[in-house]
């Protein structure tokens, strides 16, 4: 069988001895988690799973769709000889939601949280030429406050809420490190400074050792810098780009410089190396207004939500990751809300090469403890640790231009800090803390808790244009639309305060061409969209070119988000249908997008 996604996994932090773990495993089901205390852990398992695709999925081979309590997975590899002399790192890129890992029988990490990487140093139960049997035990219960994002905590799929995902869902490999070796690095460029910072972790400081760094482009080596690693924890060093060489990351010119790290010892020996890049880029805010490389550039993002048919939360390939980016742009898209999800970090190095602007989010639904009201809203702790994951992980990528840790926390306020407050304000601070380069939205639409977030925003999903023209026109008066929920003296979100303002969810369009043919004029169980669906086709583009329209005219709103990429499962509201195939006329899509806004005129 060829490997699934056999791609490296980690472009932004390559190194060059690597094993990629992915294809079949041993598996099984443990429903009422109690696998441990009948050891499970100790045996062989009674079946088996292609890894990364998540049991749910066409693609494991399994297709189990109920509710998987735990799940367990057995694999044994061989640590390759020519390692001697380094260290093996077993490496998870996501697990859902709490995993334990044990490797020869001892326990080598714990993690919670399933959307983000953790990893296991193995040197102390598996040597290089050595055997190494992985047990990994991936508990997901559906009951209780958990970062599920849009996995369903029914049976059933129903409204937007889709089949779960339980346990491996991202590739599994083992890396070689040298004892003393590099961790991942923060790059963080610098337009104005025509320069790139970069703060390198190392394992220990040892007396003596220096990090290099050099910078490239097509023409060759642009610049390099040197400096002490025995001194600091996360040694800095700054790359110069002379006048003559810059060339800024956009849209239209998606520039990438590479990037090559090496830690030397004291007698010049390169112990350590790996390869990265970098997009020279900045985001800036200016009263209403969020610049690009100190332009107006108009977000045209669509929601994507990251789901296939066969293959759930997993991409099927890695030729799939490109094609939805493809497919945005030739619908005249300039990015995307990579919504309820942390994406594949191989879906950002291609956003990153193709020039596709992204807004970070986290898969926080799954915090709601009942209906409406002053405390509906429980996220833990731990929603705070992995969105601080995700930020750390997705950091040095040119094509973020935006972090939104939370979605439609819709919650009244009251004169009581709630949990929902403390969590919001944490994550908040905990972004802003972690990077300062960019925007931070507190919560995308409904409930805004922070009164100083950095952009403010709603979602509409009015079908007329007209009314729809009418909610919007707030902006200009400082009264720009917001949601709402509750009663006229209980908002659910602080007032809004002059920041940067998009409308992050409108359109939502129903069309299926085949159930409008036979005669479904509604809403169903098995297909659904915002409001009443179009009479046709051509109804379609009236009604997308007049809610676009509206937003585009706004000389104050920088961007907007249209719902959604493609169709997903019963939501069947995309711009595409579920498998990739055409639905409608993508050029006239474009054409209606791509036309010059009145943001955009400000320059």
């Amino acid at each position: 069988m060829t490997q699934p996604r056999a791609e490296y996994p980690r472009p932004q932090f390559v190194r060059a001895e690597w094993v990629n773990l992915n294809g079949e495993w041993q598996f099984e089901i443990d429903r009422s988690d109690s696998g441990l205390e009948r050891g499970v852990r100790d045996r062989e398992l009674e079946r088996r799973i292609v890894v990364p695709f998540a049991p749910e999925s066409k693609l494991s081979g399994v297709e189990d769709v109920d509710f998987l309590e735990a799940v367990w997975y057995r694999a044994t590899v061989t640590i390759p000889q020519e390692w001697a002399g380094k260290e093996a790192v077993l490496h998870f890129q996501a697990v859902d939601h709490d995993a334990t890992v044990w490797v020869n029988g001892t326990e080598v990490v714990r993690h919670r949280g399933g959307f983000t990487p953790f990893s296991a140093n193995l040197s102390k139960v598996a040597k290089p030429g050595e055997e190494a049997t992985i047990v990994v035990r991936a508990r997901d219960t559906h009951k209780g406050p958990q970062a599920r994002g849009k996995q369903s905590q029914l049976y059933f799929n129903h409204a937007c809420l889709y089949t779960r995902t339980t346990g491996i869902w991202q590739t599994v490999w083992l890396e070689a490190v040298p004892t003393v070796h590099l961790k991942r690095p923060r790059i963080t460029p610098d337009v104005a400074g025509e320069s790139f910072h970069l703060a390198v972790p190392v394992s220990a400081n040892k007396p003596g050792h220096r990090i290099r760094a050099t910078l490239k482009d097509a023409d060759g080596e642009v610049t390099t810098a040197e400096v002490r690693a025995d001194l600091d924890l996360a040694p800095r060093l700054t790359l110069h780009v002379p006048t003559d060489r810059v060339r800024l990351w956009d849209t239209t010119d998606p520039h990438l410089y590479d990037v090559t790290i090496e830690l030397v010892d004291a007698d010049g020996n390169v112990i350590d190396t790996a390869d990265s890049y970098a997009g020279l880029r900045s985001v800036s805010v200016n009263g209403q207004a969020i610049l690009i490389n100190g332009k107006h550039v108009f977000q045209r993002l669509v929601l994507d939500q990251g789901y296939w048919p066969e293959s759930l939360m997993t991409a099927p390939s890695e030729e799939a990751l490109i094609k939805d980016i493809e497919l945005g742009i030739a619908a005249g898209f300039n990015g995307a809300r990579l919504h309820q999800k942390v994406f594949e970090e191989r879906f950002l190095y291609h956003a990153d090469r193709l020039g596709y602007l992204v807004w970070g989010e986290f898969g926080d639904w799954g915090s709601g403890v009942g209906h409406t009201g002053d405390d509906n809203q429980q996220p833990t702790a731990s929603y705070v640790a992995q969105w601080l994951e995700a930020v750390e992980r997705d950091y040095s990528h040119p094509s973020i231009v935006g972090w939104c840790p939370l979605n439609e926390t819709h919650q009244l306020l009251h004169d009581r800090i709630t949990q929902l407050d403390d969590v919001t304000r944490a994550m908040f601070l905990a972004t802003k803390a972690a990077d300062s380069t960019r925007p931070v939205l507190d919560a995308s639409g409904y409930s805004h808790r922070v009164p100083e977030t950095d952009v403010w925003d709603s979602h509409n999903y009015e079908q007329d244009p007209v009314e729809f023209a009418k909610q919007m026109a707030g902006l200009k008066d400082g009264e720009p639309y917001g949601n709402t929920g509750g009663p006229a003296d209980r908002p659910i979100s602080q007032p809004y305060n002059g920041q940067p303002y998009f409308c992050s969810e409108f359109g939502g369009i129903w069309w299926n061409a085949e159930k409008a043919a036979a005669g479904k004029s509604g809403n169903s169980e098995d297909s659904w969209g915002y409001g009443q669906r179009v009479a046709d086709e051509e109804d379609f583009y009236v009604r997308f070119t007049g809610l676009v329209d509206a937003l585009l005219d706004d000389p104050l709103m920088f961007g907007y988000c249209y719902t959604q990429l493609t169709d997903v499962f019963q939501e069947e509201n995309g711009i595409y249908n579920f498998d990739r195939s055409s639905k409608l006329d993508v050029p006239r899509i474009q054409a209606v997008q791509t036309r010059l806004a009145a943001y955009e005129k400000k320059d």
